[in-house]
This record gives structure tokens, C-alpha cells and sequence, in this order.
């Protein structure tokens, strides 16, 4: 999707709005299908070889890609996009990271995934400002026969699960889509009822105050991050929640990437 600076900002603008009003957004046509499907054939051969989940969870018929920053670059430009970070600016404000940024291709009998909260692993009574905001890329189209996710629009809002009378809505969209979705919203991914695949790719953000679901730090080691945009090594956590959160031998740990530093540094 081409736009002006003014149309970036209006698009922002109405991303942010949804995201407050319903708890989740859609913008279609972010990326053009050939790229789309470029990056999900990518993926697509780091998933080679990676068994399905392990628990109804993560889906017995549902094969994860984790570590995806340590694997593949196809994803950077798309993390860094300016529309996501700029809704997220809005939502979690300033200073957020990576937490739990998945591969996640649903496969052909997938049942109904458990309705959750993706900020529920944090111990913070409820109400609370917003913690995670996850965005869903589409590399395939999702359909309601193939698995698009179920959202409860303005269950963001409520302390409560959704009774069962609520409105539910799925997320259908063309590859090339993103959805963004709180952390508050109840949701979950859906049936894939067809003979093939769904691939998506959800990469969560979290205030950079909280423990990142997975740890970034590990999966991208400095010698790796000293080669990435500085904005991804922020987001990968290289970086302080103010007023010093996140310091190294008491130093910002951009300092320390600068000066080849860290003990035991194998990349």
C-alpha cells in the first residue's frame, strides 16, 4: 500500500479508533500478493521439518515457526512498518518490544483454538492500560473455511469472557492484510475445515516495562544485532524503558552493541 505522509497519518488515525472502539483492526492490501506469497514461501521452507503443536493450544494440526528474527530477515521491513508502529505508539505508547512474534500456519482439520486473552499471562488486575497489541499478517487468504481468527469486538472492554450470546466476528482478509488486536480482546484462531494450509504470521509487541514472551535477547544475539536496523535492535529489546530499565554494566545496551561488547558473544 502506497501512501502520502497525510494518508500514512489518517491511516493511523483510523487504525487507532478501531483499535480503541472494537479492539481490533483490518487494513487490506498492505502488501501486494506477490510479496505476500514471497514471504510465505519463505516461511514456508523454515517450517520444513517443524512438527505441529504440542497441545490444544498451539494446535495439534498447526505448525509453529519460532526465533523468527534469528532465521530470516523477510520479516524486518514488515515489523518496522510505519502504519503498525504508528498505531502502536497510540495504543502502548513510546516504549514497547517484541514479546512473542510467531509463525503460525494452520493446517487442514485444525479444530477451534481455546478463546484467550493475549495479555492474560501477565499478573495486572483488570481494568489496566493496554499491555500487548498483536498484528496478524496474512500470507495466505483467510477464510472462515480455512481458519480465520475469531474476535469479539469490544471485549476489550470487559473484564469478563464474552457470554455466548455476544456478537463474534472472523477475520476474513486476502494475503496481504494485517489485522491488529489488543492484548484485552478475546479472541482465537479458527477451524480449518479445507485440504490446505493457512499461514500467517502474528507478531506481538508488549510495553517494554514487562518480560517479553519469548527472549529476544537470545534468539538474536549481539553480533547478529550489531548488523540490524537500530529500530529492530530497539524492538528486540537493546534498548531502556526510562528511566533505566534494561541497562547493561550500567550502560544503555546500545553502548554495548557499539563497542563489540558482552561476555560470551557467539552470535
Amino acid at each position: 500500500m502506497t501512501t502520502t505522509v497525510a494518508g500514512l497519518d489518517a491511516a493511523v488515525v483510523d487504525v487507532a479508533r478501531r483499535l480503541d472502539e472494537d479492539g481490533y483492526a483490518i487494513v487490506d492490501g498492505v502488501l501486494t500478493r506477490d510479496d505476500a506469497a514471497a514471504i510465505g514461501a519463505q516461511l514456508r521452507r523454515l517450517l520444513d521439518g517443524v512438527p505441529s503443536g504440542r497441545n490444544p493450544f498451539e494446535g495439534f494440526h498447526t505448525r509453529r515457526l519460532y526465533a523468527i528474527y534469528a532465521k530470516t530477515r523477510v520479516l524486518d521491513d514488515i515489523t518496522l512498518h510505519p502504519l503498525v508502529l504508528g498505531a502502536l505508539d497510540q495504543v502502548l505508547g513510546p516504549h514497547y518490544q517484541l514479546s512473542g512474534p510467531t509463525g503460525i500456519e494452520i493446517g487442514p482439520g485444525e479444530a477451534e483454538q481455546l478463546l484467550h486473552r493475549d495479555d492474560d499471562i501477565y499478573p495486572v488486575a483488570r481494568p489496566h492500560p493496554q499491555l500487548v497489541t498483536n498484528v496478524m499478517w496474512a500470507f495466505d487468504d483467510f477464510t472462515v473455511e480455512n481458519g480465520a481468527t475469531r474476535l469479539y469486538p469490544g471485549s476489550h472492554r470487559s473484564v469478563d469472557r464474552p457470554p455466548e450470546s455476544a456478537p463474534m466476528v472472523r477475520a476474513v482478509m486476502p494475503a496481504g492484510s494485517v489485522m491488529l488486536y489488543v492484548g484485552s480482546l478475546w479472541h482465537g484462531g479458527g477451524a480449518n475445515r479445507t485440504d490446505r494450509s493457512r499461514l500467517g504470521v502474528a507478531i506481538e509487541y508488549c510495553a517494554s516495562w514487562l518480560r517479553a514472551q519469548e527472549t529476544q535477547l537470545l534468539v538474536v544475539r549481539p553480533a547478529l544485532a550489531r548488523t540490524l536496523p537500530p529500530r529492530l535492535r530497539e524492538l528486540l529489546g537493546y534498548d531502556i524503558y526510562p528511566p533505566f530499565v534494561g541497562y547493561v554494566d550500567g550502560r544503555h545496551p546500545a553502548r554495548v552493541l557499539e563497542r563489540g561488547g558482552t561476555d560470551g558473544d557467539a552470535g
